[in-house]
């Protein structure tokens, strides 16, 4: 049995495990991510497969990264929420470690992984969004990862869904991350709150009364404690993934649609909303078949088990 060590690189942890061919997380640990300092993420990365090496015999480690990774996949040319700009990552871990690195996006990684072991098993045309602090995305096609013609397919956090609306992390303004992700989340849930402080009474408390330090777990700690507004944030969130997910379904016609990531997680973000707001959105809805939507299946594991397992392949 050819083990992998599967790596999932964000903005707030680096998670590493070993990874079984049918898709089986056997050993794992996890770390902080020093998401300034590129060449400490790379030593804490080294570490880690040392540390994991120490009891299994590993043949190859895959990283899923949160950036746009180049063709060759050999380069982080840019990541919105991490300090890499051009980076030349797998050679900053392969010169590391002692066994081949391949690194991946992380929602490429998660989609192969959901395709294979998960929620998208048996699909024609899996399209998988993850949603996390942003939004990411994946596809796989007649069942090869599509990365596009420079790598960089699949970006879907960054479609502009409201000219001139909020400053997305990218640079850009009116993202669908601004609005779909936990960021979106966490910033219409400080808009309510400043529209009506008193229906925030539970948020607030957890917030320090600070209106300004309002995050996403706080809103979902408020939500599950029934604090209106945080609960109307998560409705909010809801309809946007599914007013995106329904204009990308009108470019690619997918037959599974997988959502995943840390906030898809939550038990406050309602499923049958998303698939409503969907169903408003697509294009011919009613008169076409209609892509099955799932809650991914593999949770926070799926980076590190997709990458693991792509680094198995040729």
């Amino acid at each position: 049995m050819t083990l992998s060590v599967g790596v999932d690189v964000g903005g707030t942890k680096i998670a590493a495990g070993v990874v079984t061919e049918d898709g089986t997380l056997i050993a794992s640990t996890r770390r902080e991510s020093p998401a300034e300092q590129p060449d400490a993420i790379a030593d804490d990365i080294a570490a880690m497969v040392t540390e994991l090496s120490a009891e299994h015999q590993i043949a190859s480690v895959g990283v899923a990264a949160a950036g746009f990774i180049d063709l060759a996949r050999t380069e982080v040319m840019f990541a919105p929420n991490l300090a890499w700009r051009e980076e030349p990552l797998r050679k900053l871990i392969a010169d590391r470690v002692t066994v081949p690195v391949t690194i991946e996006n992380d929602a490429n990684a998660a989609a192969w992984a959901e395709y294979r072991f998960g929620a998208g098993q048996g699909a024609r045309t899996l399209l998988m969004v993850t949603i996390g602090t942003g939004i990411g995305g994946g596809l796989v096609l007649g069942g090869q990862v599509f990365r596009g013609g420079f790598g960089v397919a699949a970006e879907f956090g960054h479609m502009r869904v409201v000219p001139g609306g909020r400053r997305c992390a990218c640079g850009l303004d009116g993202c669908w991350e601004a609005y779909g992700s936990g960021t979106g989340l966490s910033a219409r849930a400080r808009e309510l709150v400043a529209q009506d402080p008193s229906r925030a009474q539970i948020l607030l408390a957890l917030a320090g009364g600070d209106v300004d330090g309002i995050k996403g777990p706080m809103v979902s700690e408020a939500a599950e404690e029934g604090d209106p507004v945080a609960k109307e944030s998560f409705v909010d969130l809801a309809r946007w993934i599914g007013e995106g997910l329904g204009s990308l379904a009108a470019v690619i016609d997918p037959d599974v649609i997988v959502v995943g990531g840390g906030v898809s997680e939550s038990p406050e973000l309602d499923l049958a909303i998303v698939s409503e707001s969907f169903e408003r959105s697509e294009t011919g809805f009613g008169h076409r078949p209609a892509p099955r939507i799932a809650r991914a299946a593999l949770g926070n594991d799926a980076g590190l088990i997709g990458a693991a397992d792509l680094a198995r392949l040729p």
